[in-house]
């Protein structure tokens, strides 16, 4: 027997083609299998026992809703939230196995829908000529300018009213073409050929290229930062498209860096005396532990008259851990910003 209830069938048909290969549509089976025996069990039970199983049906339907709501690319969610790879820490893994780009320091962008997204979700406003010929593929990269401009790149993609001359200044550099049946090597061999054919000033592919051995990787990383650069990302070639982190993503740079969430103001000593000295921030571990620690280097005098809100998220460099897992020698570098 099908699921005669109304509001199952509402919900059930749209999420099932939306997600018929995601995480979501396997859990909206297997939930539905698994309460199926209570919604009309057989053609012989009682219509009060049906009523109620249809009520329960209904209340199973709306909590598997819930969940499919606070997932990536669910038809009922508006496209809120944005499917994207984070990258881990390189540590001298073979390198053989993986595909090399420099890593940009712009603004992480999704183009999804004929939409131009950050990597939490929030909508861009590029303006109109910038995306209108854009394809309609989904494109993951960065938007950026000129190396060393990060806080022009941010100011300018984040502003709800674009400016045509800030945005003149910005490329879309793509280094992904995500879906989940090829290969990164495929991937990225379809969107270099798409830009090329393309020829659209501002969109631009980012270059994969091999390095045979880890000697010729940090000579290359020295090459690249002397120039610049932030420092270079390793893709697995033949790794799958996931959502979230993964270590088929590896990033290198002459030194860490990590985000954590400020948690209280400091007060200074000395020539800080009535300013701010530190802040006490909490750090998720690559262990899932939820660490505190303070940060008290790295800010102008500007930053510590008016030092980032309790709640925002920063961005500090570090050099190694210690025996707690805490980032030593940690350096405020700048606070997060997302419209």
């Amino acid at each position: 027997m099908g699921y005669n209830c109304p509001l199952v069938r509402f919900y059930f048909d749209p999420i099932a083609i939306e997600f018929k290969n995601s995480l979501s549509y396997s859990l909206l089976i297997t939930s539905l299998q698994n309460f199926s025996h209570l919604i009309y069990p057989n053609e012989h039970k009682e219509r009060v026992m049906a009523v109620k199983n249809c009520y329960l049906s209904n209340v199973v339907a709306f909590l598997i809703i819930c969940f499919a709501l606070t997932t990536d690319a669910s038809p009922l969610s508006g496209q809120k939230t944005t499917a994207v790879q984070l990258a881990t820490v390189y540590t001298n893994q073979n390198i053989q196995e993986y595909l090399i780009s420099e890593k940009f320091d712009g603004v992480r962008a999704v183009w999804r829908n004929k939409q131009l997204r950050t990597r939490s979700g929030n909508l861009i406003h590029a303006p109109r000529w910038f995306v209108k010929n854009l394809p309609d593929v989904w494109l993951d990269g960065e938007l950026r300018s000129e190396r060393g401009h990060f806080e022009d790149v941010v100011s300018t993609v984040t502003k709800d009213k674009p400016v045509d001359s800030e945005w003149e200044k910005i490329k879309f550099m793509v280094f992904d073409a995500p879906n989940y049946e090829s290969t990164f090597q495929t991937r990225s061999q379809f969107y270099t050929e798409l830009i090329q054919k393309l020829q659209i000033k501002h969109l631009k592919a980012t270059e994969q290229f091999v390095v045979t051995n880890n000697k010729k990787l940090i000579r290359l990383l020295e090459n690249y930062t002397q120039n610049g650069a932030e420092g270079l990302m390793l893709h697995r070639a033949n790794a799958m498209f996931v959502n979230g982190r993964s270590s088929n993503i590896l990033k290198l740079k002459k030194f860490m860096d990590a985000e954590a969430r400020v948690v209280a103001h400091l007060p200074g000593k000395g020539k800080y005396d009535s300013l701010m000295g530190s802040i006490m921030v909490e750090y998720d571990s690559s262990d899932g532990q939820l660490l505190s620690f303070k940060i008290g280097t790295g800010f102008s005098d500007q930053e510590r008259e008016h030092p980032p809100a309790i709640g925002s998220i920063v961005t500090f460099q570090y050099h190694g851990y210690t025996k707690r897992g805490v980032p030593r020698f940690a350096s405020f570098m700048r606070v997060r910003k997302e419209h």
